[in-house]
C-alpha cells in the first residue's frame, strides 16, 4: 500500500504533464490549419510568364493609336507587312 503513495508525481510534474499536452495539442492544432491551407489554397504558376514580343502589325497599331501616323499611312503599311518580305534582283 504504501507503493502508491511515495512514487505519485510531484506538482511540478503534473506543471510539465499539463504543459506537454497542451503544447502537443498546440502543435497538432496548427499542423493540421496549414496542411487545409495548403490544400485549399488556389493553384499559383510557380514560373513566370513573360508576355510575347509583340508583333509587327501590333506595333503598327499602337502607332496608329498614339497618332504618329495617320490612317492610310496605316493601311499602306499594313498592306506591306502582310504582302511578304520584300525580295532583292
Amino acid at each position: 500500500m504504501m507503493f502508491w503513495y511515495d512514487r505519485d508525481v510531484s506538482g511540478w510534474g503534473w506543471f510539465a504533464m499539463s504543459a506537454g499536452m497542451i503544447l502537443f495539442w498546440a502543435l497538432v492544432i496548427t499542423v493540421a490549419v496549414l496542411l487545409f491551407r495548403t490544400l485549399n489554397s488556389p493553384r499559383e504558376h510557380t514560373h513566370t510568364h513573360t508576355p510575347a514580343a509583340p508583333t509587327p502589325e501590333d506595333i503598327l497599331r499602337e502607332r496608329l493609336a498614339r497618332g504618329e501616323i495617320d490612317e492610310d499611312e496605316y493601311r499602306r503599311r499594313l498592306s506591306t507587312l502582310r504582302s511578304g518580305p520584300l525580295t532583292k534582283n
